[in-house]
């Protein structure tokens, strides 16, 4: 919603001081300047001073904002951000012609079709206008990578790009649904909902829920997914701040699944509506959260439009699971701004140094951040982010240097693109359906020798230590990329799971009594 601010009272010392200062600078100053950038600049400055979710967007980027959450679009399939007059890619859209091509999270684009769009000035509207273009139609690309020292160049064919939020659904064991979603988006909860009842139609009694990696989105789609699991009128989420008056949204006691065993997937990249959901099925010993701390962001940003298009996403309230814990991880508001984002930015490194990702113990929550499950009076905790019941380190067998170099640098799908390309027909005509593939193709020397000859190609040299330390993982992500070209992220998944650590403890808790235990503790 947008909101209005006209009623309220601007007589303050503060705003007449700002208000002179800007008119004095305008009306005074010894060369001209250009008023509306003074004014932007100000409101950016002082934005930076709250916290790292309050942000200006000017009209351009207002008109785009909404967009991958929303609707179809014929393009390349990249939500993005301009940071420093660059364009980074926030997230290539799943199974998009972006990230067919090996285009990933991170990337800066500086040029589109030999034409500079990184430090040009150029505006958002523009550089739109050069990335989308009819479906089946080529564009270049110039992307900078970090730690590639050169351009990477790529050719996109666009497509119409659906924003579908659920990445996969199938039964991964005997009476064992697994869904996966990758935002909150408009369609979510419909699509969440189709695919429980299907589920249920072949036999599933207990669901495991994967949202690791899910960043959110749209609040209502958390409370509509939350809904399928609890009862009527059990608290989901609250929000409350300042100067906004505690909101609480409930569960309507009309879920698919409110009963059957659930767990959560969660890891340090889900964030504010996955905390949501992850946060109620935990308080209300619903289900159980496996995996590692998410990332913490509970903070409620209310739309204020400005009179030229522009806007203000101002922070009004905090996130609250219904055991009353603030989703939201600290951050610093000292007058040191630009460090105060670093910091925030930094967090997850933090966490990496001081062993949160690899070990359960190294994870210390003083007695003032304890709180207790609305059922059961477990212990959960407070602090910033869901704490999963059951922990999963990160998984760091397999990976190298070499592994880490050709994924970068886009080679493992490159691989696949060219052999898909190559042997397309051959492939389907072989496996007549994906349980044949799954069960009968093997990742050959062909393939291999393959990828390495065009790592070389790239740049990277061969060393065979650390691609036999990382041949399992090779094989199972060039088998799972075949599988995604061949079919879809379903059965990308459905081969790549099976190496998910997190996926895999799930399994394992469901059969080995663990499950009862820890919503007993």
């Amino acid at each position: 919603m947008g909101g209005s601010l006209q009623s309220q009272n601007f007589g303050s010392v503060a705003s007449r001081k700002l208000q002179l200062a800007e008119f004095a600078i305008t009306n005074l100053y010894v060369d001209s300047v250009n008023q509306s950038k003074l004014v932007e600049e100000a409101i950016i400055k002082m934005l930076a001073q709250l916290d790292p979710h309050s942000t200006y967007s000017n009209p351009e980027e207002v008109k785009k904002m909404s967009e991958p959450l929303t609707g179809n679009f014929e393009g390349i399939g990249v939500q993005f951000n301009m940071i420093e007059d660059t364009l980074l890619v926030v997230q290539p859209v799943t199974n998009g012609p972006s990230e067919k091509v090996g285009i990933l999270t991170g990337d800066r684009i500086v040029a589109v079709n030999d034409s500079a769009i990184a430090g040009v000035k150029m505006s958002t509207e523009d550089i739109m206008k050069r990335l989308r273009g009819p479906k089946n139609t080529k564009v270049n690309l110039t992307i900078i990578r970090r730690g590639i020292n050169e351009p990477l160049l790529f050719t996109v064919t666009r497509d119409k790009i659906p924003i579908y939020s659920m990445d996969a659904s199938y039964m991964i064991r005997p009476k064992v649904g697994y869904i996966r979603m990758n935002r909150f988006s408009a369609t979510s909860a419909e699509e969440f909902s189709t695919a429980l009842k299907e589920l249920q139609k072949k036999g599933m009694k207990d669901l495991i829920l994967d949202l690791q990696g899910n960043g959110g989105g749209y609040l209502n789609a958390s409370i509509d997914m939350a809904n399928e699991f609890l009862p009527q009128k059990s608290l989901i989420v609250y929000t409350e701040g300042r100067r906004e008056q505690r909101s609480e949204f409930f569960a309507k006691g009309t879920g698919s699944f409110r009963k059957g065993k659930l767990i959560v997937l969660v890891d340090e990249y889900s964030a504010s509506a996955s905390e949501i959901v992850s946060g109620a099925v935990q308080d209300w010993d619903r289900g159980v959260i496996v995996g590692r701390r998410t990332f913490g962001k509970g903070l409620v940003q209310r739309p204020i439009d400005l009179p030229d298009g522009s806007m203000i996403r101002l922070t009004v309230a905090r996130y609250y699971t219904p055991a009353g814990r603030s989703i939201q991880k600290p951050y610093e508001t000292s007058e040191d701004a630009e460090e105060n984002i670093k910091n925030y930015n930094r967090d997850l490194i933090e966490r990496y140094n001081h062993g949160e990702m690899t070990s359960a113990d190294s994870i210390h929550f003083p007695d003032s951040l304890k709180y207790k499950t609305k059922n059961k009076e477990r212990i959960v905790y407070g602090g910033g982010g869901i704490m999963p019941d059951y922990f999963v380190p990160i998984d760091t067998t397999g990976y190298s240097n070499y592994h880490v170099q050709m994924a970068a640098k886009g080679v493992i799908i490159q691989t696949t693109m060219k052999y898909i390309e190559d042997h397309r027909a051959e492939l389907l005509n072989k496996y007549k359906n994906f349980s044949s593939f799954n069960d009968k193709f093997v990742v050959g020397d062909e393939l291999l020798s393959v990828m390495i000859a065009k790592a070389t190609d790239t740049g990277i040299e061969f060393n065979e230590e650390e691609y036999n330390r990382s041949l399992p993982l090779i094989k199972i992500q060039l088998k799972a990329l075949v599988a995604r070209n061949l079919w879809d992220m379903n059965e990308y998944f459905q081969i790549w799971n099976e190496r998910n650590e997190s996926v895999q403890q799930a399994l394992r808790l469901f059969s080995n009594g663990e499950y009862e235990k820890l919503l007993k503790e």
